[in-house]
């Protein structure tokens, strides 16, 4: 009641003001080092003790602040990571207007140690096109992966693969640091430590200046670069407690001196994991069983370079580099109700290599907010994977496959903004990318055949926004034109084949926000979207096989394009938090499903009743949804993050079944109403000072397929960490999945009725340790970040 009558008691003292005569303060808010736009910053004008009126910062961080009293009056600036700036204006008959100018916010070094190097929890920031997650201890304690914190993100989910979807569907480009990587996302994330990541961004509604790919939208998530003077770093250890410990470890360095910052990364990950599975057969009550065992090394190293030439010149440099190899086995055996049985080893070993060589010039101009930016990134991936398959009792049946993929690619884009009187601007930009991956599979499977396979993309593209803001409304339109070819030429033994694509397409945007208070946001956007079928799901070549599945990819994928409109909403509720609300429709044509049918190759698969995953276009569907997620601060020592979301997807298609009374293959049509309802809830309490608690619970409801349906999942972690050595020094102890409650099951009638469960080390302990050392001073220019336009779809079933 008291905040509601502050309220109502500041709008009639604004409404009195501005029956006399009004007064108005403009200003542009920049990063006293950098030199950058600040945006988003709030502004306040206070009478007294009482604040009066207020507004954001834009984009180019200009503000104009109306309906103020002709008077003495205080302006107040704060943002997140900078010292609060304060200046004292007099607005009189004969100086209606003030302009303020340049003010440059001086970053609080105390501030950014303690919330963006050092954050206790995590932040979650509603942008005009994304939801940005800062990364606090909370969610890099929550395991050692970026694969492992994912779940506990809003809209976000990875599967017991890891596959990762958002809201509900797995088309969605995953982005880091907004640049190209050929490794597929599962595995990326497993290589990705959690404790070196700054921010998770959700853009699930891009406009025309990002690449269309993706259904979902985009994840992007932005890796820590120490950029303070003078020599500073940090040190990242952690175990992880479960069937056998899992190690991780990790330094960061930075040297910062006059024009020059040299930053470099190293961790190691060295694990070995363990899943378990089952699948009965309801037709003959057969039971396939799984046991699952890889061992994983892995290397990654990030060096690079900023040159701050002048303050309107900046030229910069990096590499990654990813060095892994691991062994994977599966033993696999089939019970029959006879009492006979049938056991396989499955024996994968291989080697990934990944660099990434990326340059970029930043051209700041006198005008404000006039950017120009240039960059260019070549990447190049090579996998090098071999497998022993041996039937036990037959040796005659022992084979050997050996697959190696080589992928290049280089992309070169150019991005221009031009800002057009004081609320509008116009950007524009050309992109060109390219990518040739070349794939050969040899085999000592009689029954097999020697593969290889080449997938060769370009795509030429071109965009153009313009956005303005007049008073409380904003609207930004946009379109791109994008040219794509792809060429595959593949050979199975001696049989040659190709196939050939190409289109010129147009991707619009629009976007429009309605901003009637500082802690109110409300925005309506649309866009037209495209995922490509990627090479894991085009491949024609065998990419997992036990005794009854085999799977393999579908060279004549077609593109599935999606037409969306979302809503979005954000309350500010002070310093206790915020609260955000979206709803969403999507009607997808074409769309990319997993397909599940008969191998009917030979006799023997047809006996055995053996089943071939693969990848189809199906008939066009349609998807909606809601979710709400809010920060809140209950008191002094407890926060909470909730968040719930409900997704609905219509989904049409021909599945392969086998006939109850022929015991043969048939097709028939399907339609499936799926509705699929997520929560989620992480509590942060602060017992002292350096002494904090947190727990965190999750489900996932059922969720209908075309195939199959999967059952619901849920868990609860429990967490304790404590800081000393003045905060340079932390440890961390967590207990994931305390009930072992997590498990993946599923019942389904394609291509044979069946029933499924799979298990993995989801109970375990995560014990992590942190260091930080160096000075720390002041930040310095943030690179630009660019979307990464990769396929990001394994074909990987474990």
């Amino acid at each position: 009641m008291k905040t509601k009558l502050f309220f109502f008691c500041s709008f009639l003292y604004s409404g009195i003001m501005m029956a006399q005569n009004p007064g108005t303060v403009t200003g542009i808010l920049k990063d006293e080092n950098s030199k950058e736009a600040i945006s988003y910053a709030s502004i306040s004008i206070k009478d007294g003790d009482q604040i009066i009126t207020g507004d954001l910062s834009d984009d180019e961080g200009k503000f104009t602040i109306k309906n103020i009293p002709l008077k003495t009056t205080e302006v107040i600036v704060e943002y997140i990571g900078f010292k609060t700036y304060t200046t004292t204006i007099t607005l009189s008959d004969s100086n209606k207007k003030i302009d303020l100018g340049t003010i440059l916010l001086h970053p609080d070094s105390e501030m950014l140690e303690g919330i963006v190097i050092n954050a206790e929890r995590s932040v979650t920031e509603q942008l005009v096109d994304r939801k940005v997650i800062h990364v606090g201890k909370d969610l890099s304690t929550a395991g050692a992966t970026a694969s492992e914190i994912m779940n506990n993100i809003p809209s976000v989910n990875v599967d017991q693969d890891g596959n990762i979807s958002m809201r509900g569907n797995e088309n969605v480009r995953v982005l880091i640091d907004g640049k190209p990587t050929q490794m597929d996302p599962k595995t990326l994330l497993k290589q990705i430590p959690s404790n070196s990541i700054d921010k998770i961004e959700l853009i699930t509604n891009p406009s025309a200046k990002y690449n269309p790919e993706g259904m979902s939208g985009m994840i992007n998530i932005v890796l820590k670069k120490n950029m303070q003077d003078g020599f500073n770093g940090s040190y990242n250890g952690n175990i992880t407690f479960a069937k056998v410990p899992k190690f991780n470890q990790g330094i960061d360095l930075n040297l910062r001196k006059g024009k020059i910052n040299v930053f470099g990364n190293y961790n190691y990950n060295d694990s070995e994991t363990y899943n378990w599975g089952e699948i009965t057969q309801l037709d003959d009550n057969s039971q396939q069983l799984f046991d699952i065992v890889n061992k994983n090394k892995i290397h990654t190293f990030k060096v690079g370079f900023d040159v701050y030439a002048n303050d309107k010149n900046t030229l910069s440099f990096y590499t990654n580099q990813t060095y892994a190899d691991g062994v994977g086995t599966v033993d696999n055996r089939i019970l029959y109700p006879t009492n006979t049985a049938f056991y396989q080893t499955d024996r994968y070993s291989g080697d990934d290599k990944t660099q990434v060589y990326n340059a970029a010039w930043k051209k700041l101009f006198a005008k404000t907010g006039q950017v120009l930016d240039l960059e260019v990134n070549y990447n190049t991936t090579k996998q090098k994977q071999g497998g022993e398959f041996a039937i036990i009792g037959n040796p005659n049946n022992q084979y050997s496959d050996i697959s190696d993929n080589t992928v290049n690619a280089v992309q070169a884009n150019l991005d221009y903004i031009h800002p057009i009187g004081e609320k509008s601007k116009l950007e524009v930009g050309a992109e060109y990318r390219e990518t040739n991956i070349d794939n050969t599979y040899d085999t000592t499977n009689i029954i097999a055949n020697k593969t290889d396979f080449t997938y060769d993309v370009s795509i030429a593209s071109a965009y153009a926004t313009f956005g303005t803001k007049y008073e409380k409304w904003g609207y930004q339109l946009g379109a791109r034109i994008e040219k794509y070819d792809v060429n595959a030429n593949y050979t199975i033994s001696n049989n040659k084949d190709k196939f050939k694509d190409d289109y010129l397409n147009i991707y619009p945007s629009a976007f429009l926000s309605y901003t009637p208070t500082q802690t109110d946001f409300f925005q309506l956007s649309a866009s037209r979207r495209v995922d490509r079928p990627n090479v894991w799901q085009t491949r024609p070549i065998r990419d997992y096989s036990t005794p009854r599945v085999i799977q393999v990819g579908n060279p004549e994928l077609q593109p599935q394009f999606t037409n969306s409109l979302e809503f979005n909403y954000t309350k500010i509720l002070g310093v206790k938090g915020s609260i955000s609300a979206g709803a969403y429709y999507r009607v997808i044509s074409d769309p990319i499903e997993r397909t599940f049918f008969l191998d009917t190759s030979t006799p023997e698969a047809i006996a055995e009743n053996k089943m071939i995953m693969s990848y189809g276009n199906f008939d066009q569907s349609s998807a909606y949804g809601g979710e709400i997620s809010a920060n809140y601060k209950l008191n002094k020592w407890w926060d909470i993050q909730p968040s719930v979301e409900y997704y609905f997807r219509n989904q049409k298609g021909i599945v392969s079944v086998l006939d109850q009374n022929t015991g043969l293959e048939k097709f028939e049509n399907r339609e499936i109403d799926n509705g699929v309802f997520n929560a989620r809830l992480n509590n942060n309490f602060k017992i002292t000072q350096n002494f904090r608690a947190s727990l965190f619970g999750f489900y996932r409801g059922d969720s209908k397929g075309i195939n199959a349906e999967m059952k619901a999942m849920y868990k609860i972690d429990a967490g304790l960490r404590y800081s000393f050595w003045e905060n340079t020094g932390s440890l961390s102890v967590r207990f994931n999945d305390v009930f072992n409650t997590m498990k993946a099951a599923f019942i389904g009638d394609s291509p044979y009725r069946q029933k499924g469960e799979f298990t993995w080390e989801s109970q375990s302990v995560f014990v992590g340790f942190n260091y930080m050392f160096g000075t720390a001073k002041n930040r310095a220019a943030q690179r630009k970040q660019r979307d990464n336009n990769e396929v990001q779809k394994s074909g990987g079933f474990f």
